[in-house]
């Protein structure tokens, strides 16, 4: 009888140290504060917009040079918006334009006449 009552009192040791370790586990977990904060996952259509009016003002001096690039825009930019071109299909080089309203003036210092094969126009609102 002494054997089983050692083997009882090994395993309500067992048990208490087990319920001792998962309570400190619970009352650690439950001092952890996160703070609140928004999240959010959605999608929405993104609609380009249409160019009219397009003018390339050729440089004074070398008429082979492409000064600025100027055109309409169908509705104006979003406030803050980013509108650059590029006027080389392959080229990696893009130039930043300004805007009032929907005309838009992109300055292409460097640009040439022979180069330009495209007119590409990027606003990201």
């Amino acid at each position: 009888m002494a054997i089983s009552t050692m083997k009882r009192a090994r395993r309500l040791t067992v048990v208490a140290v087990f319920a001792i370790v998962a309570v400190a586990a619970f009352g650690f977990a439950a001092a952890n504060t996160v703070p609140a904060s928004k999240a959010g996952d959605g999608h929405g259509a993104v609609s380009g917009y249409t160019a009219s009016g397009v003018h390339y003002n050729l440089n004074a001096t070398n008429p082979g040079n492409i000064d600025s690039v100027q055109f309409t825009l169908d509705s104006t930019p979003v406030a803050g918006s980013t509108i650059t071109v590029k006027l080389v299909a392959a080229g990696s080089t893009w130039y930043s334009c300004t805007n009032v309203g929907p005309a838009v003036t992109c300055t292409t210092t460097g640009a040439t006449v022979l180069t330009a094969d495209d007119l590409r126009v990027v606003v990201a609102d």
